[in-house]
């Protein structure tokens, strides 16, 4: 009987660290439920290279929403990107937006930058100052040909 005790404990230890793991994991993707309550934004991006829906939205390095669609805007070929803003946060009308870099080897995360009017972005209104990307890659390339500005 006493070694049924123990592989009952041994089972109900391995669940729990299941279930915490599976919880955890929810908080991570941001699948959480208390984070319910968001307001829509848009940006038109030159490039949109390196995110995509589920990236991260950062406003001081702090994660206040996500991209949540992308779709190329046939009539001027720029990347519109749709976010999710956590209530709460009142952005100026003259906020900025960018794809910014965790570091060489990090992905990328959208920044928002805000401004200083008065005046705050309605739920569904559009940052129209917006810096897309910078490709890594074609910056090493201009080093190395020395393509220096001469």
């Amino acid at each position: 009987m006493s070694e049924n005790k123990s592989e009952v404990l041994a089972g109900g230890i391995v669940l729990a660290a299941a279930v915490g793991f599976l919880f955890y994991m929810g908080q991570v993707a941001g699948l959480s439920a208390a984070s319910g309550s968001d307001y829509a934004l848009t940006a038109s991006f030159r490039s949109a290279e390196g995110i995509s829906v589920g990236t991260d939205v950062r406003l001081a390095g702090v994660k206040v929403g996500t991209v949540t669609g992308m779709e190329l805007n046939p009539q001027n070929y720029r990347a519109d990107v749709q976010i999710a803003v956590q209530d709460g946060i009142e952005l100026s009308e003259d906020t900025s937006i960018l794809i910014s870099s965790e570091g060489l080897l990090g992905g990328n995360f959208v920044e928002l930058i805000p401004g200083g009017s008065p005046f705050n972005l309605e739920a569904g209104g559009e940052i129209e100052d917006t810096q897309g990307s910078v490709s890594l890659i074609s910056l090493l390339v201009k080093f190395v040909a020395g393509d220096g500005g001469e």
